[in-house]
């Protein structure tokens, strides 16, 4: 584990935070809710789950963000949202100067043309039946590339750039003859083929060895550059997270709890619940490797029935009774664009009341 942290910090190098303007962001979400109807004997309503509930979140051309968060927390719901396979309950989507929430199916192929998605299990998501070259020119058909020398070409392009070489020793192999990092290269090239403009990243290294996690974020961190993507990097890793984000998300219960730069919120963590991922993380420093670190008892509420107030508090040892447990948490400033939902911090400035809707 060592030796994995010391190698991905090197990705770490060229990393900046540039504020830049309003109109820098391709991707604004603004109080976005993703709620999903229960029914009983598939006929009466029974209730719904709150999936994500009320997040804001703005991406940068060129800037990686991670959303952080254990698993069913909402995150993987959120990335499913921003690629229109769920539809938003409320709030508003706005990608590349346009609303998403209502596109039809023409205008979602438009969409989708501009995001690559890279999913987390690559065998999964590699037809079996298909050889690479296959795979790869299934979306250029999709998408109106009729000429076939110009497919190959594309394909070829795409294979070299995520250093699967010479190209023709891969063009006719099927998955099954691949290893996991390899395959998870063709899915990082079946996602760029189309040349989007955003790239959604769920967990694409949580199935991969230790050693193959590091060629892979290097990877995505070199096409970032050389095609000034914007990436959403979806994990439950902060060891990754340190390494490969320039801002953070953490998402608790459907609702973000903390967001900040990512060496500000490692270092200056503030909600208990971030505290709780830090100390579940490995610590790469023999050092410590006896060391006990207190992770909160519990597991994250039913968002069928969430609880009232902050939605950590049944799990928080630093819960204020009276109001953790009847209001959500505001908002609040804690400078240098890191903010936190969280009651300890009622004496600082308010960036957002949740329950009076006012900024």
């Amino acid at each position: 584990m060592t030796e994995y942290i010391k190698e991905v910090a090197v990705i770490n190098a060229d990393l900046s935070v540039d504020d830049g303007g309003e109109d820098d962001f391709i991707l604004i979400i603004e109080n976005l809710k993703v709620y999903f109807e229960l029914r009983k004997r598939g006929i009466q309503h029974a209730g719904f789950v709150r999936a994500v509930d009320g997040v804001d979140l703005k991406l940068k051309c060129g800037e990686t963000i991670a959303i952080v968060g254990e698993s069913g927390c909402g995150k993987t719901s959120l990335m499913k949202t921003i690629l229109r396979i769920n539809t938003p309950t409320g709030g508003t989507i706005t990608f590349d100067g346009e609303i998403i929430n209502d596109l039809k199916s023409k205008d979602l192929k438009n969409l989708r043309r501009k995001i690559g998605f890279v999913q987390q299990d690559p065998y999964g998501a590699l037809a079996p039946f298909m050889d690479v070259q296959t795979i790869l020119e299934e979306p250029l058909k999709i998408n109106g590339v009729k000429d076939r020398k110009e497919r190959y070409e594309r394909v070829r392009q795409a294979l070299e750039e995520v250093r699967l070489t010479p190209v023709e020793d891969f063009l006719k192999k099927f998955p099954h003859q691949l290893s996991g990092g390899q395959q998870q290269r063709v899915v990082i090239a079946r996602a760029m083929i189309l040349n989007p403009i955003l790239l959604v990243a769920d967990e694409p290294v949580s199935m991969l060895d230790a050693s193959v996690r590091v060629e892979i974020l290097k990877l995505l961190r070199t096409l970032q550059e050389e095609h000034n993507l914007a990436v959403i990097y979806i994990t439950h890793d902060l060891a990754t997270v340190r390494y490969f984000s320039e801002y953070i998300y953490v998402m608790y219960a459907g609702q973000v709890i903390e967001k900040a730069p990512e060496s500000q919120l490692i270092n200056e963590t503030a909600h208990p619940y971030s505290h709780a991922l830090l100390a579940a993380t490995s610590d790469p420093d023999p050092k410590n490797v006896d060391e006990f670190q207190k992770v909160p008892a519990g597991e994250p509420p039913s968002l069928v029935a969430p609880p009232i107030g902050c939605r950590f508090h049944p799990r928080c040892d630093q819960m204020i009774s009276g109001l953790c447990d009847v209001k959500r948490p505001s908002e609040f400033d804690l400078g240098n664009r890191h903010t936190v939902a969280c009651w300890l911090f009622k004496d600082r400035p308010v960036i957002f009341d949740f329950e009076t809707n006012e900024e």
